[in-house]
């Protein structure tokens, strides 16, 4: 569940990247992901560790339909608890 919570995030993001940029396709983008606190009160024991795979699943379900269809999501997991866009290639 919040994995699709997130993937839904990440892509009303960059979404929000395409229309300011006026993109008309992005190739692909790099992201991390640490662990996302569920509870947002700062307890360590009220986080979660995102599955990368059911990520992607979520990205490329959400963004079907989107010129953001054909991305390649690559998404590597570090240390914290927020997830940010480290790269984006785009045309």
């Amino acid at each position: 569940m919040h994995d699709f919570m997130l993937a839904k995030e990440i892509v009303d993001d960059l979404m929000k990247i395409v229309k300011s940029e006026k993109l008309s396709q992005i190739e692909y983008v790099n992201l991390e992901i640490g662990q996302i606190a569920l509870a947002h009160d700062g307890h360590a024991e009220h986080t979660e560790d995102i599955s990368i795979d059911n990520l992607k699943f979520g990205i490329k379900n959400i963004a079907k339909g989107t010129i953001l269809e054909r991305t390649k999501f690559n998404i590597k997991k570090v240390k914290g608890d927020h997830w940010h866009l480290t790269e984006i290639e785009a045309s």
